[in-house]
């Protein structure tokens, strides 16, 4: 339902080199599912390798991802590249007095373009779903999300409903008696009703540093590729059977230090971005066989 596909680790929280996968679904008719009578697994993930860095200012914030181009996303603009060359298409930017002030991390779904948005580092939160066209690069509409949650960092689509984690911070942007524990993903279900909601474990949390997860996606079998703030890697985060904290599947070294990521279903790779060189990374992650 997505124009973008996840990448999808194998049990034990191994990760499937992103070739094989594809092979796997492709004898399956699906991606996404479980894998494990798929044969041997492999020893664990290794770093991405990064095999294509675009120059984009607007990436500070996030990247986003479609079929022909990638989204660079900054607080309150948004650049949208052609995918093979990095050439600039359009651009949204927001007025500066406008109620577009902090843009997070955005999903591409049927030409839309959605962006967790929300008023960090002011305080109480405040949160919103802010939609825009991807061919015209316009600003559709504002959703706003039920207070009292957080302030939303990363959203998308998958599993009939949509999911969205809303951030706590130890420091700025914090509020008093929650810190970065309190980070929560919370599933809504197609017409944005709240359904229900998951802690991160205290081990991915110790890990941000006083901050927050800012980015995430998920792949067929409830098993979620997420970053941190600063960190080079990616915590791979399962939605357990029972109970309501998240599940350490394993840990992706990568390049790029934390912030929204994308993963494309044409080319089988991830995006991210590095905001101190304002650079979108394209990156297939592997693994090595025992």
């Amino acid at each position: 339902m997505r124009d973008s596909v996840t990448v999808v680790p194998a049990p034990s929280g191994r990760v499937v080199t992103l070739n094989r996968v594809c092979a796997l679904a492709c004898a399956v008719g699906l991606l996404g599912v479980g894998l494990s009578g798929a044969g041997p697994e492999p020893e664990g993930p290794t770093a991405a390798r990064v095999i294509r860095r675009f120059s984009a200012p607007e990436a500070s914030q996030a990247v986003a991802v479609d079929s022909l181009s990638f989204y660079a996303i900054a607080s309150s603009a948004i650049g949208k590249y052609e995918k093979t060359t990095g050439r600039p298409d359009r651009k949204w930017k927001g007025d500066p007095d406008g109620p577009v002030t902090h843009l997070n991390s955005g999903v591409v779904l049927r030409g839309k373009l959605y962006c967790a948005h929300s008023n960090y580092p002011h305080t109480p939160m405040v949160s919103s779903i802010e939609v825009f066209d991807t061919e015209q690069m316009t600003h559709l509409r504002s959703m706003p999300l039920p207070t009292g949650l957080g302030s939303a960092t990363w959203v998308d689509y998958g599993d009939g409903g949509w999911w969205v984690t809303f951030a706590h911070y130890d420091g700025v942007g914090g509020e008093a008696g929650k810190g970065s524990g309190a980070t929560r993903l919370v599933r809504f279900t197609n017409d944005w009703r709240q359904d229900k909601a998951w802690s991160y474990p205290p081990a991915v949390i110790a890990r941000w540093g006083g901050m927050s997860s800012s980015g995430g996606t998920l792949d067929g079998r409830h098993v979620f590729y997420t970053t941190g703030h600063d960190a080079p890697e990616i915590y791979l985060l399962k939605v357990p059977r029972t109970g309501h904290e998240l599940v350490l599947e394993g840990i992706v070294p990568v390049e790029s230090e934390g912030q929204g990521i994308a993963v494309d279903r044409i080319e089988h790779v991830l995006y991210s971005i590095q905001r101190r060189t304002k650079e979108v990374l394209v990156s297939i992650l592997s693994s090595s066989p025992r």
